[in-house]
């Protein structure tokens, strides 16, 4: 990946680009205005709104509950949609894999704690679970004890361990924390926070090959290519908002070889028929444009804001200091900076950048462990947004 230099994406894939900014009405409707939030969620492309307007004028109807030609379209469109899910991440096992659908990843970490998880666990089991990576990834796994705890089950939660610097996992330091009672991971791919892969496949390694991981996805889904087969883990669960469907879309892929296999529980209703009809045209528009890509010009545009903004004085960078430099062949920021005026309140640095017509996240963005103190100004792109949008943020920033 670091044959080339973020310069040379940029200049490389400029053609490529603007054929598809142009492909997303919210943004070319707004040449005022520069999203720059995309972590919390990712703007639509026309082929998504074609979608869903399509799905609710021509088929509209409950899914797996009528014989008439709507309903079975639809039935037709979510079966189809989830074969598609597994087509997105490379699935290879799709006879044994599983898809089910829900409203984002919050809803799907849930159900994998509620509804698997608590079942797989006895009395002084060990959990492994990310205690500073969003608190979606954190609040179920707390829940699953307690409700283990109700039933007279004692599970121990245990802290991946993470190294200060970087934000990165602590590997050398997981090894020693795994025990002959773990039995789980919670694990996060992108960090919502510092922007960096953290290094699944090594967490695999630490493990061994009979413990299952789940994945938060959240911030890799449409953004980068993922392929379930070379990430050995065993749910991955994502938001269908944040890689550009609509919101109330979301899944959870269970590998379905480590333990039991995964079914939600309890009785679930109308599904919501046409966030999943969104989800599919999502993720037909985001194989066309090919992940590869839309990797290779967000992470461009994130190493020109850090090589530039590390020059800035008043700004603290968070995340790993080795991957600044635009010519660091240390992993670099897939779509997200989050960074600190040393004099600055983020929150008023984030008021401060929407009246230079920058919309940005400017709080403590759901890390969990953190609070109104630890404030923060997140930038975070996606194929929508351009080198000339990063250098009038960064001439708005030197001014402060």
């Amino acid at each position: 990946m670091f044959d080339k230099g973020p310069h040379d994406d940029l200049k490389e894939l400029a053609d490529w680009q603007r054929e598809l900014r142009e492909q997303f009405p919210i943004i070319t409707g707004h040449p005022e205005l520069v999203y720059l939030d995309s972590a919390a969620t990712s703007q639509k492309p026309q082929a998504v709104l074609d979608a869903t307007s399509a799905y609710l004028t021509t088929s509209n109807a409950n899914a797996g509950r009528g014989a008439y030609p709507w309903a079975n379209r639809t039935t037709a469109m979510v079966e189809r949609t989830r074969q598609r899910v597994k087509d997105f991440l490379g699935d290879s096992d799709r006879e044994r894999s599983g898809v089910h659908f829900a409203s984002g990843t919050t809803e799907g970490l849930r159900s994998v704690a509620r509804d698997w998880l608590t079942d797989q666990l006895s009395d002084g089991d060990e959990i492994l679970v990310p205690f500073a990576d969003h608190r979606a990834n954190l609040e179920p796994w707390l829940e699953a004890q307690r409700l283990l705890g109700q039933r007279g089950i004692t599970a121990h939660l245990r802290a991946l361990p993470y190294q200060a610097a970087s934000g990165d996992y602590d590997h050398r330091a997981l090894a020693g924390t795994v025990g002959p009672r773990t039995r789980f991971v919670a694990a996060t791919h992108i960090h919502h926070v510092y922007g960096g892969d953290m290094n699944v496949h090594r967490i695999r390694e630490a493990v061994g090959p009979d413990v299952p991981i789940c994945l938060d996805a959240a911030q890799s889904i449409g953004h980068l290519p993922v392929s379930v087969t070379e990430l050995d883990v065993d749910f991955v669960v994502f938001s269908g908002h944040k890689a550009l469907a609509l919101p109330g879309s979301g899944a959870v892929w269970a590998r379905n070889a480590r333990g039991a296999q995964f079914r939600p529980g309890g009785w679930y209703g109308t599904p919501n028929t046409v966030a999943i009809a969104a989800l599919e045209a999502a993720l037909d528009w985001l194989h066309a444009a090919g992940t590869d890509r839309i990797a290779r010009w967000t992470t461009a545009l994130t190493a020109r804001i850090t090589d530039r903004l590390r020059r800035l004085a008043p700004y603290e960078i968070l995340g790993c200091q080795a991957s600044l430099a635009a010519d660091s062949t240390a992993q670099r920021r897939h779509g997200i900076v989050t960074f600190r005026h040393r004099r600055i309140p983020s929150d008023d640095l984030g008021f401060i950048l929407f009246s230079h017509g920058f919309m940005v996240r400017a709080d403590s963005l759901c890390q969990a462990g953190a609070d109104h103190h630890d404030g923060s100004v997140r930038v975070s792109v996606h194929v929508y947004n351009t080198a000339e949008e990063i250098d009038r943020l960064l001439t708005v920033l030197a001014t402060l």
